[in-house]
């Protein structure tokens, strides 16, 4: 079982259209993710189509301990694909365990007593901020992926997470490292959007992944009918960047366990 944290302290940077589309991809090609939304605001939760109803159990019964991972991951309607929603809940979850001497640690446990073959690949959606729920999900993960859009601030806000990063791996996930970072909303026409795709590639490298998301209409729509962009239109230009992403993600992991 893989666990990889979708984390950027910024907010609109496709975060969470990345976690969704990124396991469906996974599930299309045989694996058996899971989705753990970390995020109060809940938006994987809903752009899979799980109606707050039915969220009886989320991730904060898991992080306060009330409840076990399997117990609270819902089946969505992608074949393979299993959520652990979110509910509002989560917004009061740090002022319940920040005195706790295991408040960093809470998730990692979770996933610890979660049997190993239940899931092939846990993506966890982080909020939008570097608090102690980005911190949980950190300390549990293997490794870290980073959406980032290709607009003006993209690699001041990246050097934070990556500090940030760096913070966690000296002092509670020496393991911890970075998956990969996905360029997101690229707009070929747009000539900063092609500076930031160079100068991001320039400093960090083999770090970022071949695949760019474009931005396109139809990954946009998708939530809104509670749908990946896969189910809701397979051939558009994001579906099949995320299909593209799926197979790099998939290789890298390869390359980690062989080293």
């Amino acid at each position: 079982m893989r666990i990889i944290t979708v984390a950027n302290q910024k907010g609109g940077v496709g975060k969470t259209t990345t976690a969704i589309n990124l396991a469906t991809a996974l599930a299309a090609i045989g694996e058996r993710p899971l989705i753990i939304d970390l995020d109060p605001q809940g938006n994987a939760s809903t752009g899979l189509g799980i109606e707050r109803s039915e969220r009886l159990l989320s991730s904060y019964d898991v992080v306060v301990g009330n409840a076990s991972i399997e117990q609270a991951a819902i089946a969505t309607a992608v074949p393979g694909l299993s959520i652990v929603p979110s509910t509002l809940d989560l917004l009061g979850v740090e002022m319940e365990i920040a005195s706790a001497p295991d408040r960093v640690s809470r998730l990692k446990r979770a996933l610890q007593l979660t049997p190993a073959n239940a899931f092939s690949y846990v993506l966890i959606d982080c909020p939008p901020s570097l608090n102690l729920l980005t911190l949980n999900s950190m300390a549990a993960a293997d490794s870290v992926l980073v959406p980032l859009q290709c607009e003006f601030f993209a690699l001041e806000g990246l050097s934070q997470l990556l500090q940030t990063v760096d913070q966690v791996r000296r002092t509670i996930n020496p393991d911890l490292s970075i998956q990969g970072i996905v360029l997101t909303m690229y707009d070929g026409r747009n000539n900063l959007a092609n500076q930031v795709v160079d100068d991001v590639r320039t400093h960090m490298g083999d770090t970022v992944y071949q695949t760019v998301i474009p931005r396109n209409v139809r990954v946009s729509e998708a939530p809104s009918y509670g749908k990946p962009a896969l189910l809701y239109d397979l051939k558009c230009a994001g579906s099949q960047a995320y299909l593209q992403l799926a197979s790099e993600v998939i290789r890298r992991e390869r390359q980690l366990q062989a080293a």
